[in-house]
């Protein structure tokens, strides 16, 4: 088999991975039924919607993705700690804004990745992408200082993302 019809046929072999864990995982078992199940869905899915990715995902540094990963998990148990400190307390307490974070990603993969990130991390959400300005609007549920949040976003988020990933055309 050629590698372009290798490519075409199982289109996004990392998602197509990360599907079947999830489908494991979500299912709670390993059944061997769920397993072929598991396996139609990761490649179906891909293969079937393989049209409506104009672009293909390099991971660079996949040491980097791992560490990224735990990162963005601990991140998320430690927001989830200081939100639920936030919100049982005085609500004059509270210090919300919105930062406009300044882009260098370029790509809609790794925008995307990024915007999520910072979603999925309690206390903050983002809000809107202004592509032609270049930046991402958030926002936070407390803030003290709107640059150092801002710097912290893009030092711990957004440039372990660039390292990571290439966004090339097929």
């Amino acid at each position: 088999m050629s590698s372009l019809a290798g490519k075409k046929l199982f289109p996004h072999k990392l998602l197509s991975a990360f599907m079947l864990g999830l489908w494991l995982l979500i299912n709670n078992t390993i059944a061997p039924g769920h397993w072929v199940l598991g396996l139609l869905l990761a490649w179906a899915i891909p293969f079937f919607t393989q049209s409506f990715w104009p672009q293909s995902m390099v991971i660079n540094r996949p040491v980097l993705a791992l560490r990224f990963l735990l990162l963005v998990l601990w991140d998320i148990l430690i927001a989830n700690v200081q939100v639920a400190f936030l919100i049982m307390g005085s609500r004059q307490k509270l210090n919300p804004a919105f930062m406009r974070i300044p882009l260098e990603l370029k790509q809609d993969f790794t925008i995307t990745l990024l915007a999520n990130t910072i979603s999925l991390t309690p206390g903050t959400v983002s809000v809107d992408l202004q592509m032609e300005e270049g930046y991402l609007l958030v926002h936070g549920l407390h803030i003290d200082d709107i640059d150092q949040a801002i710097a912290d976003i893009k030092t711990r988020y957004e440039k372990p993302l660039k390292e990571i990933f290439e966004c090339s055309n097929p």
